[in-house]
């Protein structure tokens, strides 16, 4: 009889990522504080998309009326689901209108917050039904640190999105989620190593929705899909469902020799407390991390512009080459997805009225035929130099607007490095960040329950005490 061989040691990225999520303690007072205002700005983010119809007919059970008893709950809603479901649920939710926070290297690590509070919640409501203590939203809140760390440090290592391999960014969100909810379901450095292999192995979505002539609106439920496949990885392996320790290395079949390009998956840095300390918000404009600045730069000479839109002979927009390869559009964009993911169309809205918001995106607002005519005038040219900041130390995300008029006047060429939500422009952004929340809960809650969950998310010591499933039934309508 043939000996078996033995199964080899399993990939080294796959357990440096268990044993930091398992095993590594988080002792930033700072990054329990960002985490708290990451949950704070998903959830407002999340109530939010409340007011768009697509988003609302994605959410809920996936057959009408069930119910399940001890299940998690979808914040804003009277759901109560089972938590692949709620994930699911809250994912769309929180992702759908492009306006929770980002990470320089790319991704949006508080989609992780969808399947953290599903597990949470699902966890905590099985303990109180068994009569034993529940987890606490201090638990949330580590689980949350390390999914921002394992996603923002595989983002800054690989580019798991370029043209050469064309995968989409939801991989990131699919990876962190899959460890950290293995543990906090009750997994230990052996399943959460099985689980990943399995996130690694599972045939990852194409970046095709993000890009025309094929941008549509799935870039707003891909993370619902990601997190909510996570959730279903991490309950699967703690059935006893095996992992395969080579899912990145092995040869012809594995991760890397099939969808990257035979390159190894690179991690940069250790694991701490790094990404979520350093986290971008998107503060002001519902649109694409990159386009951030520029919408700040269009904003800010609309005064200039907007009595002299009709004498304009062209508008230059100066930007790094990440930009000018994703979303410098030219042509019709048919839908709300292809407009927010419009470099042009960002900083024309900007130019004419002086504010982007989420409804600047609908059909009707897109027929205003000047945005249009503004866009045919825009000329996108890269910066070596910006493109070097980008990808260099500063991580900046520089962008400029300048523009001239038939006469031959100009404006000054507005110029902005880093966008209000970054770490660096935290003093200026915080009262933004604190205005939008409240704004996003007043549309979704009666004023004593919006009172009530602002009450808490703002008392960082009572929130990390109060029980998940309390925490929960907080948000429920």
């Amino acid at each position: 009889m043939k000996a078996v061989s033995p199964r080899p040691a399993p990939d080294r990225v796959l357990v440096d990522i268990a044993h930091y999520v398992v095993n590594q303690k988080i002792d930033s007072t700072k990054a329990y504080d960002n985490a708290r205002l990451c949950l704070l700005d998903a959830l407002g983010c999340a109530m939010q998309a409340f007011a768009a119809p697509d988003c609302m007919k994605l959410i809920g059970p996936v057959v009408p009326g069930t119910v399940v008893p001890n299940g998690a709950r979808v914040p804003g809603t009277a759901y109560q689901l089972d938590p692949v479901s709620a994930a699911f649920s809250t994912g769309c939710l929180i992702r759908w209108l492009d306006f929770n926070d980002t990470w320089w290297a790319g991704g949006h690590p508080s989609d992780n917050y969808s399947g953290i509070l599903a597990a949470a919640d699902f966890v905590s409501r099985q303990r109180v039904a068994a009569g034993t203590a529940p987890l606490v939203m201090r638990d949330v809140l580590t689980a949350a640190i390390k999914a921002y760390e394992i996603h923002g440090v595989l983002a800054e290592g690989n580019i798991f999105n370029s043209p050469e391999t064309g995968l989409d960014l939801v991989i990131l969100l699919k990876l962190a989620s899959t460890a950290v909810l293995t543990q906090l379901l009750g997994g230990g450095v052996a399943e959460v190593t099985d689980a990943l292999s399995n996130a690694f192995i599972d045939g990852q979505p194409l970046n095709t929705y993000r890009v025309m002539p094929n941008a549509g609106p799935r870039k707003s439920w891909a993370s619902g899909d990601a997190t909510a496949r996570a959730m279903q990885l991490a309950l699967l392996t703690l059935r006893g469902e095996m992992g395969y320790p080579t899912a990145l290395s092995a040869k012809t079949w594995g991760f890397c020799d099939v969808l990257y390009n035979s390159q190894p998956v690179k991690v940069t840095r250790r694991y701490g407390s790094h990404v979520i300390e350093n986290v971008q918000f998107k503060i002001a404009y519902p649109a694409q991390r990159h386009s951030q600045t520029a919408a700040e730069c269009a904003v800010h000479l609309h005064p200039l512009v907007r009595d002299r839109l009709n004498d304009i002979k062209r508008v230059v927009l100066t930007t790094h080459k990440p930009a000018l390869l994703k979303i410098a559009v030219d042509g019709p964009l048919p839908n709300f997805a292809a407009r927010d993911h419009c470099l042009q169309y960002v900083a024309a809205v900007g130019l004419i009225f002086g504010d982007i918001t989420t409804a600047s995106y609908e059909d009707n607002f897109s027929a205003d035929p000047r945005i249009d005519r503004l866009r045919a005038q825009m000329i996108v040219q890269e910066d070596a130099g910006y493109t070097r900041d980008y990808h260099g130390a500063r991580q900046a995300n520089h962008n400029a607007i300048q523009v001239f008029f038939n006469d031959g006047t100009k404006t000054p060429k507005v110029d902005v490095e880093f966008l209000i939500g970054d770490a660096r422009r935290r003093k200026e952004a915080m009262p933004l960040l604190e205005r939008k929340f409240k704004n996003n809960l007043a549309g979704r809650y009666a004023p004593k329950q919006a009172a009530a969950i602002t009450q808490l998310l703002f008392d960082g010591q009572r929130l990390q005490a109060t029980p998940v499933n309390e925490f929960m039934d907080l948000l429920a309508v």
